[in-house]
């Protein structure tokens, strides 16, 4: 954030943007912004001016000249008196009105106990001037940004309760069944969830797969139409093959495997052919 010539922007001297794809709320305060200087907002922001803590004002797309109490007499004489520092305190804080994609991930755990891993993707987006001062009302800063991975930990618990809601009562194997009900079950909790902070949810996707490797090998085997037995016999061919084995194709078809040549019938022994006891 670069304050030049009391000019108030989120452009930087490289034409970078300082809120960029990650950032939902961005804070400054600085006792050089006063009564004139220039505020400006680009066209996809919101920004919020604070004073002692309560809201002066919220500027949409455009530049502002600030209109302060400290006046250019009163604020040299009121330096003086708190020790060369302006007793006015400003904030500025500008809010990213742009879609923003957000992740969060986590375990649940089906109705056998079978552990499965989720993920959630979704875009999120500020759409007003008063959704702006909820955001900034509900969720504090814990520094000078509020990005998207802060939204994603507060969202966290809302989407594992929805998911857990299906997830729970859902044999492993019928899990991606439901998959649409559980994409609208985290719709749903997650879009009232958000909306106390004045969050807008736009698009959402849900991904659920089986924790455990092993499993999710044996559930893709059984889904182009193989029998439980068959798909623990081709797992093992598998492993067995990249391990280099030759026995490999045996353990697929379920037969034995026999070192050197196949048996081809029953050879007599005795006095016939000369052998003797």
């Amino acid at each position: 954030m670069a304050i030049t010539r009391q000019v108030i922007t989120t452009v930087r001297s490289d034409g970078s943007d300082a809120l960029g794809t990650r950032t939902v709320a961005y804070k400054i305060a600085d006792e050089s912004i006063v009564s004139g200087s220039l505020l400006t907002v680009e066209s996809n922001h919101f920004c919020v001016l604070k004073s002692r803590g309560a809201v002066l004002d919220v500027y949409e797309t455009g530049q502002y000249a600030i209109e302060t109490p400290d006046k250019p007499l009163i604020g040299s004489i009121a330096k003086g008196f708190f020790g060369g520092s302006s007793p006015w305190v400003y904030e500025v804080i500008y809010i990213n009105r742009s879609k923003l994609l957000v992740r969060n991930s986590g375990i649940a755990t089906s109705a056998e106990m079978a552990e499965v891993s989720y993920v959630v993707d979704y875009y999120i987006h500020i759409d007003s001037k008063q959704e702006a001062l909820d955001l900034i009302t509900h969720m504090p800063f814990s520094g000078t940004v509020i990005d998207t991975a802060e939204v994603a930990d507060y969202a966290g618990p809302a989407i594992e309760q929805a998911i857990n809601q299906i997830v729970q009562v859902t044999k492993l194997e019928n899990i991606n069944e439901h998959i649409n009900d559980v994409r609208e079950a985290v719709k749903v909790h997650l879009a009232d969830f958000l909306k106390v902070y004045g969050i807008m949810l736009n698009d959402l996707k849900v991904l659920i797969m089986p924790r455990d490797d092993r499993m999710r090998e044996l559930i893709s085997l059984q889904a182009i139409g193989l029998t439980p037995i068959e798909s623990v016999r081709y797992y093992l061919a598998l492993k067995m093959a990249e391990k280099g084995l030759v026995s490999a194709p045996n353990a697929a078809a379920g037969v034995p495997f026999v070192i050197g040549g196949q048996p081809t019938g029953f050879y007599p022994l005795g006095p016939e052919v000369g052998a003797t006891t």
